[in-house]
């Protein structure tokens, strides 16, 4: 008797501290046990880390050149050597990656979460004219080629912008949006948008609609819940997992499509680095990039290995997401 009872008891804390546990501590338990998971995440933590304090592991100023040491292999004042003007390759790799980590964390908040999420929950909870009109624009929206209509706002909104804000600096006095890439963050973030928002959009409509007829939803409503709050306490919570494994994947594509504008010199302008700016200096046309290629391979293989971690590591994130936040495969 002694013996059921503390089995009993056992049973009883351990179902106790199985639902103390909060759903994110149990999917990161889950993502411990996969392996490649959770080196994917250590990567991308390392790199996001390594841009966040760029400005505390770097050696030399970005734009900082040097011309009686140009086209130098690595040593011990320059890791990486330097590029045609004198620039520590170092460096410039530390900041390129910044812009990637600013660029991708704000086309996530605002086109991905902000948009993609309240229009989704919109859509698919009103229903009627509200899901009409948000899916009419979103396929309108999808109906173009991703990259050109990326180019064609970047190209078409940047000189736009740049004169507002140089015409705003001029009458206030406030300066430093310009030459802080503040108007290249702002314009790709823009131009990135119907990359982000339609996808997340088009993902959450799909689950509200599941759920929107939901007994727990019927009876908030019943009990006088206002519709903000189903939204947020009730929906939200129940399309979360799907979520989470949709933006690890597009936290890649973005990553790629900024680097991407960049090497075609509608991104961040110089003299604030970037991955793709580092590609197309490296890879251009004549006597010096062939020189490049040969003699100084590590001005391309560094920002090119960014590139590849970044985009991989995302990709084998998502996969290990999808198999913990997967009820099917507990």
């Amino acid at each position: 008797m002694a013996d059921e009872l503390t089995a009993t008891t056992q049973t009883s804390a351990s179902a106790r501290s199985v639902r103390g546990r909060s759903l994110f501590t149990l999917a990161m338990a889950r993502l411990t046990r996969k392996k490649l998971g959770m080196i994917a995440l250590i990567v991308i933590v390392l790199i996001y880390l390594a841009g966040i304090f760029a400005p505390l592991l770097d050696t030399h100023g970005y734009s900082e050149t040097n011309l009686l040491r140009t086209q130098e292999g690595p040593d011990f004042e320059n890791f990486l050597g330097t590029d045609r003007l004198g620039r520590d390759t170092y460096t410039r790799l530390l900041w390129g990656i910044q812009t990637t980590v600013i660029v991708t964390i704000a086309t996530l908040l605002t086109g991905s979460i902000v948009l993609g999420v309240s229009l989704g929950m919109a859509a698919g909870y009103f229903r009627g004219f509200y899901d009409t009109v948000i899916s009419r624009v979103g396929e309108i929206t999808s109906a173009f080629p991703d990259i050109l209509l990326i180019i064609l706002l970047a190209a078409t909104v940047r000189p736009r912008v740049l004169d507002l804000v140089r015409d705003f600096e001029d009458s206030t006095g406030f300066t430093g949006f310009i030459s802080s890439g503040f108007v290249d963050f702002f314009v790709i973030g823009l131009a990135l948008l119907p990359l982000s928002w339609f996808g997340t959009m088009r993902l959450v409509r799909g689950q509200v609609l599941q759920i929107r007829d939901a007994d727990y939803i019927e009876a908030a409503r019943a009990m006088g819940v206002s519709t903000p709050r189903i939204l947020v306490r009730h929906v939200l919570p129940n399309i979360i997992s799907p979520l989470i494994v949709t933006l690890s994947f597009g936290m890649g594509a973005v990553a790629g499509t900024e680097i991407a504008l960049s090497f075609f010199g509608l991104g961040v302008q110089p003299p604030r680095p970037s991955l793709g700016i580092m590609i197309a200096e490296a890879t251009g046309r004549g006597s010096t990039a062939t020189s490049v290629l040969t003699q100084h391979p590590e001005q391309l293989l560094a920002p090119i290995a960014v590139v590849w971690l970044l985009i991989f590591a995302w990709n084998i994130l998502g996969d290990a997401l999808t198999d913990v936040l997967n009820p099917r495969s507990r």
